[in-house]
């Protein structure tokens, strides 16, 4: 997975709101090493039953997950995705998560969404196709 080149400045959480960001970034560590079709079932099982986030809630999760982990804050994207939607479930939230591709130049990016709306994302993400989604009715592609 490609950009961003440059690791995401953000500011850092209290040690008492580190924790949980701290445990999504590790399980997103396992979890980004399963084959990509294992990894998309895993969160597809993972959001059923939760509720939309807010783009509020997801913007601020996944700054909690960059604020903790030097790989997310960098090009660790589908990292920092996986991180995101672990770290809004804990909370009974789910954001759509997405993975895809450009073509020109080649490019593999890895993203959330709220309300089909990306989620802090620099750069445009509307020339990536998506390749594999896990949206929160279960209905990932």
């Amino acid at each position: 997975m490609t950009t961003p080149a440059v690791a995401e400045q953000t500011t850092r959480l209290p040690l008492h709101r580190q924790v949980a960001p701290r445990c999504a970034a590790g399980a997103a560590r396992l979890l980004v090493r399963l084959p990509p079709a294992r990894l998309h079932r895993v969160l597809r099982v993972l959001s059923k039953g939760s509720r939309p986030a807010g783009y509020a809630q997801v913007a601020r999760a996944r700054r909690s997950v960059v604020s903790v982990s030097t790989r997310c804050a960098g090009l660790g994207c589908l990292q920092r995705s996986v991180a995101t939607v672990l770290l809004l479930r804990v909370r009974g939230r789910w954001a759509d998560w997405c993975t895809g591709f450009r073509v020109q130049p080649f490019a593999a990016h890895a993203w959330v969404e709220a309300g089909g709306r990306p989620v802090d994302e620099p750069g445009e993400v509307g020339v990536f196709r998506t390749v594999l989604a896990v949206r929160r009715t279960g209905s990932g592609s």
